[in-house]
């Protein structure tokens, strides 16, 4: 892929990734902590329960440590996960305090085992998570019984149970995006590594000819320098023809290398708003019968440009790519258009992409059209088709 394309990050943070700057770091702290407004109840209970100085003092120092390990334990996991004996470890302290604190200071801390499962649905292994959940309901019921609170014991057990194993969900689907991530990142690297190798390939049987034969006329003119300056010349000359043929062959190579392909430009298209958390509506295999080399380069152009400004400028969460083929006053065209539900930008009027996608466009014989419409933004590239040609021709 290009390097606008890996260059290109999502606005937000997506599920899996650790926060990359302090805004992203406060929204994660809120989006965890603001759950901890249900631990109203225990507060209340220190506050106007009627506990002793001492069971007060030991009740407030409890429910801190099980604050801070319970969101030491959830954040940190939501990212860049501790280690098994470090989760085992944290979720044991959450199981102690939870039933300590919930029976020593009344009914009022039955509350903590919500808590309690949910950290250990999101961080525990599955297999452990299974039979955990479920413990910890079955403790919190009967401390429950046992201070004569049956019908609120009841409904906090099967939210215990139900919020717990919906968040082994929410932990695994986790735990799947940051391998995915990893394997994308790996397949990209491997695609990279073996573009090298192909070009170190094509680059080796271009010029390994043509630089031995260089040398070898090279070694020729030399030798005939002194006696036959005639001959000399003439391998000079032959020297003159390899190099110019050489460099040639190369600047080809290269220009088809640098040169977009559309199949492989939707391929990293799908990847890349997916990456930045944007709902992308793609079109099938391209039908590309008929399109010249030139049209395709220019509308797979126009696709990264496109796709590159929804990622970075837009802020949209929806974009519909269609390519489409069709016919016009001018003869067939291919057509590729890319709509999405963002701003559109600043709106200080064309940058220098769009402006460069023009030129390449109407090089290539073709149009482009860009601008906001009713529920964001829509650019429209065409390029003509071999057909086109054909027709003219005929004509």
């Amino acid at each position: 892929m290009t390097d606008d394309r890996q260059a290109a990050t999502p606005k937000h943070t997506p599920v899996g990734w650790p926060p990359r700057n302090r805004r992203e770091l406060l929204v994660k702290t809120l989006w965890i902590g603001v759950w901890l407004i249900f631990l109203s109840s225990p507060v209340e209970d220190l506050v106007d329960g009627g506990h002793g100085t001492g069971a007060t003092v030991a009740g407030a120092l409890g429910l801190t440590v099980f604050v801070g390990v319970y969101l030491t334990l959830v954040f940190r996991n939501m990212g860049r996960p501790f280690a098994p004996r470090h989760v085992y470890t944290l979720g044991g302290i959450l199981g102690v305090l939870a039933p300590v604190l919930a029976s020593t200071l009344g009914s009022a801390w039955l509350g903590l085992f919500v808590y309690l499962s949910v950290a250990w649905g999101a961080t525990l292994p599955l297999r452990a998570a299974y039979w955990a959940i479920p413990a910890s309901g079955v403790v919190m019921y009967l401390i429950g019984l046992g201070f004569h609170e049956e019908k609120e014991a009841r409904g906090l057990l099967v939210l215990v149970v139900l919020i717990g194993f919906a968040m082994t969900g929410v932990g695994q689907l986790v735990r799947t995006t940051i391998e995915l991530r990893k394997a994308r990142a790996t397949v990209a690297q491997l695609a990279a590594n073996e573009e090298r190798l192909r070009l170190a390939r094509d680059l080796h049987d271009l010029l390994g000819h043509s630089l031995s034969l260089i040398t070898l006329k090279s070694e020729l003119a030399g030798r005939m320098l002194p006696g036959h300056p005639d001959k000399a010349a003439q391998q000079v000359a032959d020297i003159e023809q390899v190099s110019r043929q050489a460099l040639v062959d190369v600047r080809e190579a290269v220009t088809g290398y640098r040169r977009p392909r559309l199949a492989a430009e939707l391929a990293g298209t799908q990847v890349a708003l997916t990456a930045a958390g944007v709902v992308a509506e793609m079109p099938a295999e391209p039908d590309l019968t008929g399109t010249p080399e030139e049209s395709e380069s220019a509308l797979a152009w126009a696709l990264r440009e496109a796709v590159t400004n929804v990622v970075r400028h837009s802020g949209a969460d929806r974009c519909v790519v269609r390519l489409v083929h069709r016919q016009t006053l001018d003869g067939p065209v291919l057509e590729l258009s890319v709509e999405d539900n963002g701003s559109g930008g600043s709106g200080k009027g064309p940058g220098n992409g769009l402006t460069g996608l023009t030129e390449r466009l109407e090089k290539a014989g073709g149009t482009l059209e860009a601008g906001r419409v009713k529920h964001g933004f829509r650019l429209v590239a065409r390029a003509p088709t071999a057909l086109a040609a054909d027709v003219g021709s005929g004509a």
